[in-house]
């Protein structure tokens, strides 16, 4: 499902315009975002959570040279889906 696609079902199932259904789903995954970089993690009941992941440090090899590489530390957003959405799957 693309971004369109997203607005025009929260639009068609909220009776709102597209526009306002833009807004809110803005508004909803800026606050998500906000959420997960403030407090390591987010949590929607029945759906699941989103969680910062720590990457650690690693060699890795370029394939085109067949060099290693170090690659720094880093990270990552994470999503563990919740009992009840692997259920529906």
């Amino acid at each position: 499902m693309t971004k369109a696609e997203l607005v025009k079902a929260v639009a068609a199932q909220s009776n709102l315009t597209k526009k306002a259904a833009a807004e809110i789903l803005e508004v909803v995954f800026h606050t998500v975002g906000k959420a997960v970089k403030k407090d390591n993690r987010f949590s929607y009941p029945g759906f699941g959570t989103w969680s910062v992941r720590n990457r650690k440090a690693r060699k890795i090899r370029n394939p085109q040279t067949n060099e290693l590489m170090k690659l720094k530390a880093s990270k990552t957003i994470g999503f563990r889906p919740a009992k009840e959405l692997k259920q529906t799957l």
